[in-house]
Parts: C-alpha cells; structure tokens; sequence
C-alpha cells in the first residue's frame, strides 16, 4: 500500500471518527430533551386526571359565583 493511499485512510477515518463523535452528542442532546418533554407530557396528564373538567366540555356546571 503506498503512503500516499495510507495518509488518504488516516485522514478519511479521522473524519468518520469526528464525525461519529458530533452525532454521539446530538443524540444525547435530544434523548435530554425527550427526556424533558415526555416529565412534562406527564405532568400535564396526571394534572387532567386530576381535574376532568379541564378536558370534559361536556361538564357544564355553573360556578358557585352565578
């Protein structure tokens, strides 16, 4: 294999590897994110659990102020 044909792979592999690496952390980025977004996506359920009348259009009691 000639040298000039190593240095090519050299060069191309550390590419792949940085290449790798920046997806490595998109990845952990977004899995933080999801993370985040589905505690919220929960919070958000368990507090319509908690209250139907948040999500029930059909509950049409009047406030006690009327």
């Amino acid at each position: 294999m000639s040298e000039t044909r190593l240095a090519d792979l050299e060069v191309k592999c550390a590419h792949l590897e940085k290449v790798v690496s920046d997806l490595s952390e998109v990845m952990w980025r977004q899995q933080k994110e999801l993370d985040a977004l589905k505690d919220a996506y929960r919070g958000l359920k368990d507090r319509m659990a908690g209250d139907p009348g948040l999500v029930d259009a059909s509950n049409n009691e009047r406030p006690p102020h009327y």
